[in-house]
């Protein structure tokens, strides 16, 4: 039995396989640390969903390791959960490396006006189109999520690629509101503490008002009390992939 056969046949039906650790390449030898998440029972020929995963700034480094926590937790974490199971999805974990940020800027200032695109969402963007012509997903159905810092870099992804996604969840999060038209037509449910004292929760109320004003119908969900770890009840929240999943690239 070789490895590969060996490690399958470990896997309860319809458990997730274990994280695979890779490292992306991109041209010009710049290197990005990274998870895949792999469905099980896949069929060939068909196309799935993928969803991009952006850490906060605590799990910053090059162990290729902590972007797994909150959202892995050794397979009973959102990634392990049965709605994101059956919709058979691929998750792209990428790993921003220490001292560098998805965006660069002050998380404490909520909104902001847009920096060049920083190196690491640079990578994260290239390992997105790599993935889309090595595995099978669907192009209609990519999409980004993050916490914190990664909220931040959610809301950047679809400002530098809006034609890239389907759907995005920024949590505890804020956006260059001047680019709300653009990313209009990107379905979006933001998520965030009313008691949050890093990043304050008036960058998600101006995101979500500008995108309202530029005719989109956001989602929104504060939570009373909550402060900054508001990915921890949004991750519980019962409606988060079968609305992830639900959502479709605008033609």
């Amino acid at each position: 039995m070789t490895p590969a056969v060996l490690m399958l046949a470990l896997v309860t039906p319809g458990q997730p396989l274990e994280p695979e650790a890779k490292t992306f390449t991109a041209p010009g030898s710049k290197t990005l640390p990274y998870r895949l998440v792999r469905p099980i029972g896949t069929e060939p020929g068909k196309k799935y969903p993928l969803v991009l995963v952006l850490h906060g700034a605590g799990e910053r480094g090059s162990d290729n390791a902590k972007q797994l926590i909150h959202v892995w937790e050794k397979g009973t974490g959102p990634l392990g959960r049965a709605e994101f199971r059956d919709a058979k999805a691929f998750a792209l974990l990428p790993q921003c490396p220490d001292g560098k940020q998805w965006v660069d800027v002050p998380w404490a200032k909520g909104s902001y006006t847009s920096p060049p695109v920083s190196e690491p969402l640079d990578l994260a963007l290239q390992l997105v189109d790599a993935s889309l012509k090595e595995l099978p997903i669907d192009p209609d159905r990519v999409s980004v999520m993050g916490l914190s810092m990664g909220g931040y870099g959610t809301f950047d992804a679809i400002q530098r690629r809006p034609e890239l996604f389907a759907a995005a969840v920024p949590i505890c999060a804020a956006m260059d509101v001047s680019k709300a038209k653009a990313v209009a037509k990107v379905p979006v449910w933001a998520f965030h503490g009313d008691k949050d004292t890093v990043v304050p929760p008036s960058g998600s109320r101006e995101a979500v008002a500008a995108l309202r004003a530029a005719g989109a119908v956001p989602r929104y969900t504060e939570y009373a009390g909550v402060g900054h770890n508001s990915w921890a009840p949004a991750f519980r929240e019962r409606e988060l992939w079968t609305w992830v999943f639900s959502q479709k690239r605008a033609k």
